[in-house]
């Protein structure tokens, strides 16, 4: 099945957003744009999903991510209808291809966190009426990616060239972000990942083919030794990611090297520092760093909000251009100071 549907207006396509991998160059470039719009106030139309109905359902908890796609769905003009863990016949064993085939007869999108395969998410999207979003799978976090995206658009005004080191887990997080940053150009994505806590080999495969296509730079080891300097941001995530379990009795022992201190900022002085919350100071950050005047993490966190807009714009929207892309970034030019940084 083709992942653009048909919007049941009849005015414009539906499309799926379940991995990074779903949008071509210039969707993606054009989600992050518009996400930064919507950050700096600049944006304009924001009426996309006005007399649609948006459902938000899920399974696992979530701060951000469900109040980020709810208001966001809501400031573009869609309804929403809300479902918990406990709510869904899916408990009962129906099947998530049969309740996507029922939901897509009643709601326009469907924005999904499971934690599950990413094939669960597929099972939704097998229908011809309803997108469906990937609010987080087991494999891949790909909104994510975007949020980062479009905090790093709004603080230095481009992705492209930019030096980025991710200290911890190769988990859903880091898998989404290894997809997207090497989509552009220059860009030098380096990981540190525990051993045996890197990211999967299929994730890794499908971002180096990017990355050889693009030029960008993709680099995974397994310790923090040597670190290059120069980097513009350093970021990591919550150790102990929702909904898993490490294989290792002493996994805390394996990460504590990987914490992020302020002896990091040594070789980068001027690297701001990303997590995607929640935090937990004195494991994989200490609060002298979360808390300190290099985090832009909670700027990062508000910008989920407008990141879904954008996404959400998307997948009922017309085709992108590379002309949109390329206006919408310029018309960031000289907003980098309007991002608070604490």
């Amino acid at each position: 099945m083709d992942r653009h549907t048909t919007d049941r207006r009849g005015r414009r396509p539906a499309r799926h957003l379940i991995s990074i991998d779903d949008l071509t160059d210039q969707e993606l470039r054009r989600i992050v744009a518009r996400g930064a719009q919507f950050s700096a106030g600049t944006a304009t139309g924001s009426d996309a999903l006005d007399g649609l109905v948006a459902g938000i359902y899920f399974a696992k908890t979530s701060t951000r991510t469900r109040t980020a796609f709810s208001s966001g769905a809501l400031r573009v003009g869609a309804r929403i209808v809300a479902y918990g863990p406990g709510d869904l016949q899916l408990n009962t064993g129906e099947s998530v291809e049969d309740t996507g085939r029922v939901l897509s007869g009643m709601l326009d999108v469907l924005v999904a966190r499971t934690a599950g395969p990413e094939a669960e998410l597929r099972g939704w999207a097998a229908q011809d009426r309803m997108a469906v979003v990937n609010a987080m799978s087991a494999e891949e976090h790909p909104t994510q990616a975007l949020t980062d995206l479009t905090t790093l658009l709004r603080h230095f005004g481009r992705i492209e060239g930019l030096r980025i080191l991710y200290v911890g887990e190769g988990n859903n997080t880091a898998a989404a972000l290894a997809l997207a940053l090497t989509r552009f150009p220059g860009v030098h994505f380096e990981l540190r990942t525990p051993p045996g806590y890197g990211l999967l080999p299929s994730i890794t495969r499908r971002a180096m083919a990017q990355a050889d296509r693009t030029g960008a730079v993709l680099v995974e080891r397994h310790d923090m030794d040597v670190l290059p300097e120069g980097f513009d941001v350093v970021y990591t995530t919550r150790w102990q990611t929702t909904g898993t379990e490490k294989p290792d009795a002493n996994w805390r022992e394996i990460f504590a090297p990987f914490q992020v201190t302020a002896g990091l900022w040594e070789g980068s002085p001027r690297a701001a520092f990303m997590h995607d919350l929640p935090a937990h100071r004195g494991e994989e950050v200490t609060a002298e760093v979360l808390d300190g005047p290099m985090s832009i993490a909670f700027a990062q966190a508000t910008n989920k909000m407008h990141s879904a807009m954008a996404v959400l714009e998307h997948t009922h929207s017309g085709p992108d251009t590379d002309t949109d892309a390329d206006a919408a970034a310029e018309d960031l030019a000289g907003l980098r100071p309007a991002l608070a940084v604490r």
